[in-house]
């Protein structure tokens, strides 16, 4: 018989899991195919952007560039049990963006309240920019010329709007 547990349980559980793992015996750097090698090194975990308008800290300086992680089952799983996102579901976003940027600028304590005070078009900027890095684990698309029909690649994280 199968049990279900819900979000809070595994998120109670996944401490316990990760500490599970720890203690397993690691294997050794051992010989490696090709293929092992090569997602090595293409892994990439965190991703620049650049704000279309930038956030105004406290002081009044403008934050536009920044980083983004990729996200985590964990990121996707806490903004459903935060009374927050429980009390308004449009605020999800928030609480998601928040977890996943990891600088903007100089500031590095990137939290709900800096994703709420931002403009309407950067978090609307940074929805996609998430969607895009975390769907296909890469900004980049190939594309077909429609004139030449040469295929090719471009890199959707343009850091400016209109660079895509």
């Amino acid at each position: 018989m199968r049990r279900r547990i819900g979000i809070e349980e595994l998120l109670e559980q996944a401490p316990a899991a990760a500490a599970q793992q720890s203690s397993a015996p690691q294997r050794g750097p051992g010989p490696r195919g090709p293929r092992e090698r090569e997602y090595e090194h293409e892994l990439r975990t965190e991703f620049e952007f650049e704000l279309p308008r930038g956030y105004v800290d406290d002081e009044g300086t403008v934050h536009r560039h920044g980083a983004m992680r990729l996200a985590t089952a964990r990121d996707e799983l806490m903004p459903q049990i935060d009374q927050r996102v429980k009390e308004n579901p449009a605020y999800l976003s928030v609480v998601l963006l928040s977890h996943v940027i990891t600088r903007l600028g100089t500031v590095t304590d990137v939290h709900a309240g800096v994703v709420e005070r931002m403009y309407a078009t950067d978090v609307a900027f940074l929805q996609d920019f998430y969607q895009r890095i975390n769907s296909e684990g890469h900004t980049r698309a190939a594309v077909t010329c429609p004139h030449c029909d040469g295929s090719f690649e471009v890199d959707l994280a343009g850091g400016r709007l209109g660079e895509s």
